[in-house]
Parts: structure tokens; C-alpha cells; sequence
């Protein structure tokens, strides 16, 4: 299993999510990212998250790509918060 600085990946909701609305299928974030994150959609001519736990931790590339903001991530405090306190117990368990 994959980790990232002793957490599960699949632990961590680290990934992107797409607007549909704002989404105007130009690829550009899909032509990005080579971990297969992405894929387009044909039938609705957008972009979807194919594999959300193969993102990395902490990559924003893809939404600063995005010509019309369809791309956010998670809260970046929230986010700070959630690995502060998955640290904290690895921590406290490997002691």
C-alpha cells in the first residue's frame, strides 16, 4: 500500500473535484497530469476524476491549469488540521 510520510494514501482525501458546470472539456488538466487522475469524458465532454488516491498529496497543478476554476481541492487549513492530527497518532503509537 502506498504511503505519504506514514499515512495510508487511501487515508488522506487529498484529490481534485470538477465542476460539470464550469468544466469546458479542454483537456488541459487531463494532458497534465500523467498518474492517471483524470480522464475525459467522450459521452459529456468533461473531465472526471478517474483515480482520486493516485493524486499527490499536496499537487494543485491541475485546478491552476483550469481556465475556468472547475478544479478545487480540499480546504487547505482543514486539510493542515487532518494531517496534523494523523501525524500526531503515528507519533505517539511508534514511541
Amino acid at each position: 500500500m502506498k504511503e505519504w510520510r506514514g499515512i495510508l494514501r487511501e487515508e488522506i482525501q487529498w484529490y481534485p473535484s470538477i465542476d460539470a458546470e464550469k468544466c469546458i472539456g479542454c483537456k488541459a488538466c487531463v494532458e497534465f497530469c500523467k498518474n492517471d487522475v483524470l480522464e475525459f469524458d467522450e459521452d459529456t465532454a468533461k473531465t472526471r476524476v478517474k483515480n482520486p488516491y493516485n493524486c499527490v498529496v499536496e499537487c494543485r497543478t491541475c485546478a491552476r491549469l483550469c481556465p475556468t476554476g472547475a478544479i478545487t481541492f480540499p480546504d487547505e487549513e482543514a486539510f493542515i488540521a487532518y494531517i496534523r492530527e494523523k501525524l500526531t497518532k503515528i507519533n505517539k503509537t511508534s514511541a
